[in-house]
């Protein structure tokens, strides 16, 4: 096993994190899953230009927290038995939800796809907060100087559930067998709906983003994806009098605390020599699991592709 940069692997296996966890963080969640509960969703489905002759291919709106109107590839199969499983998708930071083609081979197994254009990211989604287009980057500290319930991934993880529950209340699928799976944020975004959506049987998260942000300070690694968190304080809290503030408000929307809420069976794919999400930061979140959980260690990669990962999901989802 190669020098890892972070610490031993057998301290990973045990590492509980180092962000604080907010005193209210259960409530702050309940809450937010009764707001989400209570919105209409004006659900919408529009016949893609994609077509395929074993699949029906939708775009698929609906309005979530704070009245964004949020978009999501759906893909249907057409001859699977009814009802039938359904796997919802994440997508990485700044990016979307992808190609149709990306989506067929769960198509293709007798799935229901369901892939989210996170908002104000590289897709189709609205980010309704001042602006109407894309905002890319900054999603992080986006909302950290106001109330915690403004915060943007506060919005973007009851999407990933809200989604979720869309599609298990869909007529032809089957609402406890509906995965979620992605890498990077949407690793992160898979932990995240697993624990909102508890319905989730199986979760794959590969390398998650949204974790452990105070031990991505200590260790230096705030660059890359996590560089916000650098030019935040640069910027608004020079000399760190806020920082211990700064990390607890972060607490609401770091994984590794939603983490114990996960009710499905998870499979998470980890390179030891990952350093835009540091190793500690993703065994910070796998470490709190409860539930049935199996690990994949790949000692010489990064973030990057794992070589026959998204085989080992594939037959973990379609098991």
């Amino acid at each position: 096993m190669p020098l890892l940069f972070d610490m031993p692997f057998e301290q990973l296996q045990s590492y509980q994190g180092t962000n604080p966890r907010p005193d209210d963080f259960d409530s702050y969640w309940d809450t937010s899953l009764a707001e989400m509960r209570a919105l209409d969703p004006d659900i919408e489905l529009i016949p893609a230009d994609f077509q395929t002759s074993f699949a029906d291919c939708f775009h698929l709106y609906f309005t979530g927290v704070r009245g964004a109107r949020i978009h999501a590839k759906l893909l249907r199969p057409k001859k699977a038995a009814s009802p039938h499983p359904a796997v919802v998708v994440f997508h990485g930071y700044s990016g979307n939800s992808g190609s149709w083609m990306n989506h067929l081979g769960y198509a293709a197994q007798g799935f229901t796809v369901a892939a989210l254009d996170c908002r104000g990211q590289g897709g189709l989604s609205q980010d309704v907060g001042g602006h109407m287009g894309t905002t890319l980057h900054g999603h992080i500290i986006r909302g950290l100087d106001g109330p915690p319930e403004d915060m943007m991934y506060h919005h973007i993880f009851l999407d990933t559930a809200q989604l979720a529950g869309i599609v298990m209340d869909m007529d032809d699928v089957d609402e406890t067998r509906v995965g979620a799976t992605g890498g990077s944020q949407g690793g992160g975004l898979t932990l995240a709906c697993a624990s909102l959506e508890p319905r989730i049987f199986r979760a794959a998260p590969t390398f998650p983003f949204l974790t452990d942000y105070q031990r991505v300070w200590d260790i230096d690694q705030d660059k890359d994806a996590y560089d916000e968190l650098r030019k935040y304080f640069r910027q608004y809290d020079p000399q760190h009098e806020r920082e211990t503030e700064v990390f607890t408000k972060l607490g609401y929307i770091d994984v590794q605390h939603l983490a114990p809420r996960i009710r499905g069976e998870v499979l998470m794919g980890v390179g030891l020599m990952d350093t835009i999400c540091p190793p500690s930061s993703q065994f910070a979140a796998y470490n709190k699991i409860s539930t049935s959980k199996s690990l994949e260690i790949y000692p010489d990669f990064g973030h990057e592709d794992l070589p026959g990962h998204g085989e080992k999901i594939f037959k973990f989802m379609t098991a």
